[in-house]
């Protein structure tokens, strides 16, 4: 009897030891991103991390010394291809000063940044060729980016390490941007100015580029001589990986790039997990990352401090774009901050591709130019649409807490502002064609802004009006109200918009404006503005008529 008891007794216990282990294993492969699935509003697989054979080579054992003087552009490369010999695996960069030109990953390899590495890249501009690219959305020629990538699958770069670009050699200089004595330190060092002296080149090539361009890409009909009189002006992207599948950043420093910081172009399975992306607030073109024609992406837990747009997401320009047809869609973003940028979230304005399924939850804008901006002018084309964003919240924005501007000339919103740019009189309002850009389904919920300039703003075209935009449990207390122009089924619930001055609600030109649980000051002369044509505008029968100004 004590012998079946003892034996029962071993059993169960090992029928539990099964169990445990069981759940511990359950618990170990539970996927890390689950909960970002959770009442998705669209379909998206599932992204799971690149997986890397066991092979591990150190930079170091190729000839590569983390003195900061020692140039390792050799050690990298051959460390990459002994790795990719074996099939893939990690290179490890210790800690140090890791002095060198381009990196050019390959396929299988993860780039371990270990706790103290720095890579640091020269300022030394021959070391980076042309090549061929695409930049603002456009087919062009640009400089080899310091860390890039074609055509490869599994890729990676981890770690606790940092990631320098030396960009305060290749960006001009706004003197506007900067104090008077970061200003002398930098003219007293070299380059060239403008006629006005108020703008530094780094060289007689970068001042011409930038005189002979369009929104910084010169004409395509340059000679290949031609090319290179400019190759100064042609900055980099930091990090380029051009259709790429399984591509994972995570827990590295990214700092002070030529032009764009991070630069997904049209590729598949994309995560960004736990980075810093930080530039100057003055640098050029300073974006932290553009996501472009990209499908199934995720950022999470990511800050940015920028010199422009911190998360872009974009799918070419105009006709490039077009012919391209690779939409961005499929994008998850949650829990990032936004310091520093022309913009936090951002959609535009190279969108001819089109943008779709984002949802972007749980961020923070602390000191932005804008909060959500959303942008594009006439001849983009394109369609943005399903865009859900939720729990965010702002202080501080120096103009818009949310953006459409529909005629975004290449200023930044505060340039705009400081120049007194306003929207362009319609003489002749044209057509819709494959060029018109269409905004439309955007869902907006739980918002709070402290401290803006203006509430928000919807600057659309007439041709083709903003669609569908919802806007539920907000609260936002700025110097200006809301002004909602050129926008068609708008749908506001429980807003409460506490301005300092002027009314609280602009309407011009709307079609189908519907307006629920609306709060404001009592003390406001003037609640509700409405000018121009509209339709079917819906105000609360609580609103008192005497606060409502309408001018046809």
């Amino acid at each position: 009897m004590q012998i079946r008891k003892l034996t029962q007794f071993v059993v169960l216990l090992a029928l539990i030891c099964l169990s445990q282990a069981g759940c511990a294993q359950q618990e170990e492969y539970k996927y890390k991103y689950e909960y970002l699935y959770k009442d998705l509003p669209f379909e998206m697989p599932k992204i799971q991390k690149p997986a890397f054979p066991d092979h591990r080579v150190s930079v170091a054992d190729f000839g590569g010394n983390p003195d900061g003087i020692t140039l390792n552009t050799e050690a990298f490369e051959k460390a990459m291809e002994a790795l990719s010999q074996k099939g893939g695996g990690t290179l490890h960069v210790p800690s140090g000063v890791w002095y060198t030109g381009p990196i050019v990953f390959r396929s299988n390899i993860n780039m371990h940044l270990e706790k103290g590495a720095l890579i640091l890249f020269s300022a030394d501009f021959d070391l980076y060729p042309l090549v061929e690219t695409i930049f603002e959305g456009l087919d062009t020629r640009r400089c080899q980016s310091p860390i890039s990538g074609r055509n490869l699958e599994n890729i990676a770069i981890t770690g606790e390490g940092s990631i320098n670009g030396s960009g305060e050699a290749w960006r001009p200089l706004k003197k506007g941007k900067v104090t008077e004595s970061h200003w002398k330190k930098v003219v007293n060092a070299g380059g060239v100015l403008n006629e006005k002296k108020d703008y530094w080149f780094p060289s007689e090539g970068s001042k011409k580029g930038i005189e002979i361009s369009d929104m910084n890409v010169p004409p395509k009909s340059l000679t290949d001589a031609e090319w290179m009189e400019v190759r100064d002006f042609l900055r980099p992207v930091m990090v380029s990986f051009i259709e790429c599948k399984n591509v994972l950043l995570e827990g590295v420093l990214f700092e002070n790039s030529p032009s764009w910081n991070i630069h997904p172009l049209m590729c598949e399975n994309v995560i960004i997990d736990n980075i810093f992306v930080r530039n100057p607030a003055y640098a050029q073109n300073g974006d932290g990352i553009d996501l472009e024609s990209c499908v199934n992406s995720i950022i999470v837990n990511t800050t940015f401090d920028v010199g422009d747009d911190a998360i872009c997401i974009k799918s070419g320009k105009d006709e490039d774009g077009r012919r391209r047809n690779r939409p961005t869609e499929n994008v998850l973003i949650d829990n990032c901050k936004v310091f520093q940028g022309h913009g936090g979230f951002v959609v535009g304005s190279e969108m001819s591709g089109g943008v779709k399924n984002i949802s972007l939850s749980n961020c923070q804008f602390l000191g932005t130019d804008v909060g959500l901006r959303f942008k594009s002018r006439r001849g983009r084309g394109g369609v943005v649409e399903n865009i859900y964003i939720r729990d965010v919240n702002m202080f501080d924005i120096v103009t818009e807490s949310f953006l459409f501007d529909l005629y975004y000339g290449g200023k930044s919103a505060v340039e705009m502002l400081e120049d007194g740019d306003v929207t362009p009189v319609e003489e002749t309002i044209p057509a819709v064609d494959e060029t018109t850009p269409a905004f439309r389904n955007i869902y907006v919920t739980n918002l709070t802004s402290r401290n803006a300039r203006r509430a928000l703003f919807f600057n659309g075209i007439p041709e083709m009006k903003i669609e569908n935009i919802n806007v539920e449990n907000v609260t936002i207390t700025a110097e200006y109200g809301a002004e909602v122009v050129e926008s068609k089924d708008i749908n506001f619930k429980n807003v409460k918009i506490i301005p300092t001055k002027g009314a609280a609600l602009i309407l011009k030109n709307i079609d189908n404006f519907n307006l629920t649980g609306f709060q404001y000051p009592e003390s406001l002369p003037e609640v509700v503005k409405i000018s121009g044509k509209n339709t079917n505008i819906n105000l609360p029968e609580s609103l008192d008529k005497k606060f409502i100004s309408e001018n046809k």
